[in-house]
């Protein structure tokens, strides 16, 4: 079972960039999808951005702002988040789908605090 750890995240100010990572622990280049989800408090999960291929997707809010990449030879997943506003903060967590017929595997989530 494919385990999936994030890092990155903390306290950072409106404005202010961070780089979220998702580390695996097996190979992650067959994975049809790699995704990231955030959920902030009181709210339900939402995805964030996914790479499909070489096709990527973004949540509106975060388009322009945000970048998800894949180094499969790392096994490592990114989420680059730049212009930080409040409303990012959340847990985020990072997903890994094998393939179209099964379920997400999830990693335990980083927190990103946005706040002056």
């Amino acid at each position: 079972q494919l385990q999936l750890v994030e890092s990155g995240g903390g306290l950072v100010q409106p404005g202010g960039s961070l780089r979220l990572s998702c580390a695996a622990s097996g190979s992650i280049f067959n994975y049809v999808r790699m995704a990231w989800y955030r959920q902030a408090p009181g709210k339900q999960r939402q995805l964030v951005s996914s790479i499909t291929g070489g096709n990527t997707a973004y949540v509106e809010s975060v388009k322009g702002r945000f970048n998800i990449t894949r180094d499969n030879a790392k096994n490592t997943v990114y989420l680059q988040m730049n212009s930080l506003k409040t409303e990012d903060t959340a847990v985020y967590y990072c997903s890994a789908r094998r393939s179209w017929s099964e379920n997400d595997y999830w990693g335990q989530g980083t927190q990103v605090i946005v706040s002056s």
